[in-house]
């Protein structure tokens, strides 16, 4: 609850940017320890050199995670819409049909009724 009012805080936004970080520093740390492994195979290298190359490969290894993670995000969104889309059909489908076994349900006894009558 808020000292202002009675409604209850949202907390998902701050849990949705916490885990963000958490992921980055995640990758951060990845990339940190895939580059000095990657440097590790290049004894040739300076110390200077050494830092430079895990430098920049710790930061490529940091695009290359966001970029997974922007595509993974856009198909996520592509996914949603196509399965609701399906889900609205279905639903509209279902009711038509519900619609229809309710009104042959209440016509076909007026219908055996008049048809009994008659005979």
């Amino acid at each position: 609850m808020t000292a202002m009012d009675d409604r209850p805080l949202d907390v998902s936004p701050l849990i949705r940017e916490l885990e963000g970080h958490l992921l980055v520093e995640a990758a951060r740390a990845e990339g940190r320890a895939e580059a000095e492994r990657f440097a590790r195979s290049l004894p040739w290298l300076s110390d200077t050199q050494r830092a430079e190359v895990q430098e920049l490969y710790a930061a490529e290894h940091l695009v290359l995670a966001r970029r997974s993670w922007q595509h993974v995000a856009r198909r996520g969104g592509e996914l949603r819409a196509e399965y609701e889309d399906r889900y609205r059909r279905l639903r509209r489908r279902w009711c038509a049909g519900v619609l229809i076994c309710t009104a042959l349900a209440l016509v076909s006894p007026a219908v055996l009724l008049l048809t009994g009558t008659r005979g």
